[in-house]
Parts: C-alpha cells; structure tokens; sequence
C-alpha cells in the first residue's frame, strides 16, 4: 500500500510529537520527507506519484523553519491539526487541478492499459475526495478541540485515527467494489 509509505512522514511527526518538542517531530517529518522524495526519485517515480511527499517536504520545511525561529509560537498548540489542516489543502489542491493524488499513487501499481480509463480516473477522483473530505473534518475538528479543550488527549487521538482509518479503509475496499462490478 503506497499511500502508507507516502504518509510516513506524517505519521512519524505525530509519533514524535507525543514525546518530543514541536521543533524535533518537525524536523523528524522533514528528514523523513526529504528521504523519502531521494529514494523515490532514485527509484524514477515520476512527480505525479510523489504529491504527497513533496507536500510533506514542503509543510516541514516551513514548520521546521517556524518551530525553530520562533519556539515559544501560539501555533505550536495547533500543530497535529494543521497537519490535516495541510493535507487537506493537498487533496483539494490536487482535485482542482484535474491531477488527484492518488491517480499517481495508483498508478504505480495498475498497468498502464488502464490508466486512461474513465472508470479509473472516477474511482481515484472519489478515493481522493474522501482522503480530503477525511482530512477536512480532521483539521477542523482538531483546531476546535485544541482550542476548546486542549487536553482530551483520547479525542485528539481517536480524530486522527478515524480520520486515517476511514479513509484507508475505503481506499482498500472501493477499487474492489469497482473491479467486481465491472468482472459482473
């Protein structure tokens, strides 16, 4: 499942912020990234297949830079949220473009004779919509409780687990629902 490597970055900075300054899960999320993008490109995956991690390396280049100038910063608070916040913006971003990020993904491990397939482009346009209607809700409810109450841990962790998890899940079971229907 290419996705999960694409969002290791993510997950890392979340794993590291429990335990470490902002500054340190930032920075842990920008080497990763940056890791990521050199084996990827070394590999020759292409720029539409690496979406995510460019959007990662950029989010933690900038976090990192902000974390690092200015620790004592309010959006230290906030930061788990923007990082939905961010990928939702990806999503979005990626959607109104015409260039979903998960078609690159996807194609990486679909064969190329599919690749012009309406059928393939709608399926990844709706795995996408969900990945940044996933992320939306994420973000938002994340600001909102970190604004309202900051420390229901178990609340924060059980949005960003239903915000990773529904979605993943949908990814998974949608393309066979598809491919079923279309072998009917």
């Amino acid at each position: 499942m290419n996705y999960l490597k694409s969002l290791l970055p993510w997950i890392a900075f979340a794993v590291v912020a429990t335990q470490f300054d902002w500054r340190w899960s930032g920075l842990a999320g920008l080497v990763i990234s940056a890791a990521l993008l050199l084996l990827a490109r070394r590999h020759g995956r292409t720029a539409d297949t690496l979406i995510l991690e460019w959007s990662g390396f950029v989010f933690f280049t900038l976090l990192t830079a902000v974390a690092f100038s200015f620790p004592a910063s309010p959006l230290k608070t906030y930061t788990g949220a923007l990082t939905d916040a961010w990928l939702a913006l990806t999503a979005w971003g990626s959607l109104a473009i015409g260039k979903p990020f998960t078609l690159g993904i996807a194609r990486t491990s679909t064969p190329a004779e599919l690749w012009d397939n309406p059928i393939f482009k709608r399926v990844n346009v709706l795995i996408t919509l969900v990945w940044a209607a996933s992320f939306t809700v994420g973000g938002i409810a994340g600001i909102a409780l970190l604004h309202f109450a900051p420390h229901a841990t178990f609340a924060l962790i059980a949005i960003k687990v239903l915000c990773f998890a529904v979605p993943v899940a949908f990814t998974i079971r949608y393309p066979r629902i598809v491919r079923a229907r279309a072998a009917a």
